[in-house]
């Protein structure tokens, strides 16, 4: 471990053992390095580090704070670098969203409002009314999904899934699904989805999302073996 990530290390554990809260200014830099036994230069390192981590914020001439800690901050990163993964990786992150996707859409029947059903049932019937154009789809495709996360109430979980579902990725799915003729199958998945929401059905919410992750990881798979081959 370098001396830098030593200092990151001193400064989370002021935090993670609520000696420093969220929202909370830090003490002036020569009096935070003394107290921890840092040099001022390492705890400048230390402190840029974990402002990028979205741990720590500066606000200009008043001082530095560590933010708010919600997961939507700290993990805001993590959809750009899945932008960044492909072949083998990136199936793996579809095997991820296997696991969480279904659960989340579990928890969403039991959850769910009439108001979450309605932003639903739009963006479902937006899909089906936009079948050709994949830029459309995949707008509404990606906010169909959200609006189905977000009804489980679980912010973590919510802020996991959507880093993990790359836009990119969606939309190079939904134009091999339409080159292959399947886009139609895949919207009726959709509304299978939403039918078990509809019915607070927490055992076919989960079904049925399961289905439609897997058909998606499926198709990838072959398209990535047929890369491979190519």
């Amino acid at each position: 471990m370098s001396l830098t990530d030593k200092a990151i290390a001193r400064i989370r554990e002021l935090i993670q053992s609520g000696e420093l809260l969220p929202g909370a200014k830090l003490p002036p830099e020569q009096q935070l390095a003394s107290d921890l036994g840092l040099s001022r230069n390492l705890m400048r390192e230390a402190v840029k580090a974990l402002v990028v981590a979205r741990v720590l914020e500066i606000r200009r001439g008043d001082g530095t704070y560590v933010t708010s800690l919600e997961p939507a901050l700290l993990l805001e990163s993590l959809g750009s670098a899945v932008e960044l993964l492909h072949g083998d990786t990136l199936l793996e992150l579809t095997e991820v969203r296997r696991l969480f996707e279904p659960v989340a859409t579990g928890l969403a029947a039991g959850r769910i409002t009439e108001e979450d059903l309605a932003e639903i049932a739009y963006h479902l019937d937006a899909m089906a009314r936009v079948s050709d154009d994949v830029e459309l789809l995949n707008k509404h495709d990606a906010a169909f999904h959200r609006a189905v996360i977000a009804s489980a109430r679980n912010s973590t979980l919510a802020t996991l899934l959507e880093g993990i579902s790359s836009r990119t990725v969606r939309a190079r799915v939904w134009r091999g699904l339409i080159d292959d003729r399947a886009g139609d199958r895949t919207i009726a998945e959709h509304r299978a989805i939403y039918n078990a929401l509809l019915a607070r059905d927490r055992a076919l919410a989960e079904a049925a999302a399961l289905v439609h992750v897997s058909t998606t990881e499926r198709w990838l798979r072959e398209h990535v073996a047929r890369q491979d081959s190519a």
